[in-house]
């Protein structure tokens, strides 16, 4: 299991200042297959054989999203699901975008 995919995600109560520059490629070092866009959120695109799959996919993210406390944003359709995960309390990223990411991986391999 990756290190960050042990860790759980810390509600953030704003006051901080998202992550930037070398804290986030450290972070994403850690991650497999996610985009950093804007150095503001995390994009990833799953593929699966068709909608069924991509369903029980994003029904076990949902509900690893509300054991977390901690909500991605998700768009699927037959054989496919994208997530986008940002910390809209500061809107940007946090350490804790980066471990639901690691999480979500963990899924799809379990898959």
């Amino acid at each position: 299991m990756n290190e960050l995919a042990s860790r759980e995600c810390v509600p953030c109560r704003g006051g901080v200042p998202p992550l930037k520059g070398e804290e986030i490629q450290k972070l994403l070092s850690q991650v497999s297959g996610w985009e950093v866009v804007n150095e503001h959120h995390l994009s990833k695109a799953y593929k699966f054989e068709d909608f069924q799959e991509a369903q029980a996919f994003v029904d076990r993210v949902g509900n690893l999203a509300e054991e977390q406390g901690h909500h991605p944003d998700i768009c699927f359709g037959w054989g496919r699901a994208e997530i986008t995960i940002w910390t809209h309390k500061i809107d940007g990223l946090t350490e804790s975008d980066f471990v639901l990411a690691a999480k979500i991986d963990e899924l799809e391999r379990r898959q």
